[in-house]
Order: structure tokens, then C-alpha cells, then sequence
């Protein structure tokens, strides 16, 4: 008999243990953004920090496959999205373009989510982050054959990028259960429609399936991350960029 207690607990009870060890993660990521929220005086850096706590977390349980990061989404045109919280595109076969530091021009080809990362959801954030979503599914994508062995594969389908909110608290009294919070997230529609959204401990929901799916309460944060996973999983291998519409814009004189 094993005298360590989480052993013991896995063994025992399982779903009970998994359950557990996710909520200590989530009251460890919210102690840090509570930190930062009552440390730091300036509300623009208070946030910055918060995003890399996000974004630090949501890289240590997406596959390798999926870069995240803070960034600005380019296109073919030349044509930029706003700069985006949290990006999260292919960086296997698509490369980040016109780095400097620590900021980053990813292809719209490249992206398969973008999330707004605010310091609560409530209509005006939510709002917020349905422009910020427009502002990168407004953009063109390119496509173009993959060769193969046998020949080539068609231009895959362009699909639909998925849009979100992370957030600490849900700000609606009754949460996400709130008649309110319904009508602000159906009032957003096509390009500025958000997907997904988790108030950490409060409360996730998704749109995935077609229909509105809420959890509430402990252990949001890693039910949200697996629901996106899931999404991402289905939504297959991002479109094969064509590179010559970006070489022709360069060729292109602007005098």
C-alpha cells in the first residue's frame, strides 16, 4: 500500500483525483492573475501579464503542433487584423512573418482561434472581443493544391476561425445562466461571433456543437481547454498558404 495521498486518491476514486488536481491548477492561475491585479498599479501591464499566464497555461496542454502567442494577423494583401491577445495558429508549416521582439505577424492562413483575454465577460467585453475577431476573419485567405506522391490534393476549404474570452469572473449576476449573458452572445453574429468564452472559476461556455453549451463552476478553466482541443482536433491541418500571392504584392511597385 502506497503512502502517498494522491496515489492512494487515483486509485481510489479517479474521476475524484483528476477533479481535484485541476482545480488546485485553477486556483493557481487565478491567485497569479489576482496577484497581478492587486500588485500592479498600471492596468495595461497588469493585463500583459495576464495574458502570458494564459497563454503559458493553454501551451501546456495543446499539442506541439499549435503555437500561442500575442500577435497581429496579416494577409496576402498586406492588410492587418487589431493586435490579438492570443493567437493560436500552425507554426509547423506556416511561418510567423516580420518578428521583431517579442511581436508577431502571423499569416491568416495560419489561424485557428483567436481569444480576447479581458479582466471580466460582461456585454462591452464581449462586444470588444467580436470586433477584435471581425478585424481577423475580414482578412484573406489564400489556398492552394498539396502535392503528393499519386498527384495532388485540391485547395483545402477554408475554416471557420474560432473566436473567444477568457476572463477571471463573469460579471452577470446568475453568471452564465443569466438571460443577459444569452442575449449579448446572440446578438453577435457571423464575423463577430464568439465561439467560446470561461470566466475561470465561474463558469465556460461554447457554441462548438451548434448549440450553447454552459459548465459552471469548479474546474471551468480545463473543461474550456479540452473543449477547444476537441474543436481544434476537428477542425484538421490549416490550408496550404500561396506564397505567390505574397511575393506578388512585393513585385508590385508602389510608386
Amino acid at each position: 500500500m502506497t503512502n502517498n495521498p494522491a496515489k492512494r486518491e487515483s486509485m481510489a476514486d479517479g474521476a475524484s483525483f483528476l477533479r481535484k488536481a485541476f482545480a488546485a491548477e485553477e486556483q493557481v492561475l487565478s491567485l497569479e492573475i489576482s496577484l497581478a491585479a492587486s500588485s500592479i498599479p498600471h492596468s495595461a501591464t497588469a493585463g500583459s501579464i495576464n495574458e502570458r499566464h494564459f497563454i503559458d497555461l493553454l501551451k501546456r496542454y495543446l499539442p506541439k503542433r499549435y503555437e500561442v502567442d500575442s500577435a497581429t494577423v496579416i494577409d496576402s494583401e498586406g492588410k492587418t487584423s487589431d493586435q490579438i491577445d492570443v493567437v493560436i495558429f500552425d507554426n509547423q508549416y506556416t511561418p510567423t512573418l516580420l518578428d521583431q521582439k517579442n511581436h508577431r505577424f502571423v499569416p491568416a492562413e495560419a489561424v485557428y482561434a483567436v481569444l480576447e483575454v479581458k479582466p471580466k465577460i460582461d456585454k462591452a467585453y464581449l462586444e470588444y472581443a467580436a470586433g477584435k475577431a471581425k478585424s481577423v476573419r475580414t482578412l484573406r485567405r489564400t489556398s492552394v493544391p498539396i502535392r503528393h506522391a499519386g498527384g495532388e490534393y485540391p485547395p483545402k476549404a477554408h475554416f471557420p476561425i474560432v473566436a473567444g474570452i477568457v476572463a477571471p469572473t463573469v460579471d452577470w449576476r446568475g453568471g452564465l445562466d443569466a438571460k443577459a449573458f444569452r442575449s449579448a452572445l446572440e446578438a453577435l453574429k457571423d464575423k463577430e461571433a464568439i465561439d467560446c468564452g470561461v470566466g475561470l472559476m465561474s463558469g465556460a461556455f461554447d457554441s462548438f456543437s451548434g448549440d450553447l453549451i454552459l459548465k459552471n463552476g469548479e474546474n471551468s478553466f480545463i473543461y474550456f481547454v479540452f473543449r477547444l482541443l476537441q474543436q481544434l482536433q476537428s477542425m484538421g491541418t490549416v490550408p496550404a498558404v500561396d506564397w505567390n500571392s505574397y511575393a506578388t504584392v512585393l513585385s508590385t511597385s508602389s510608386s
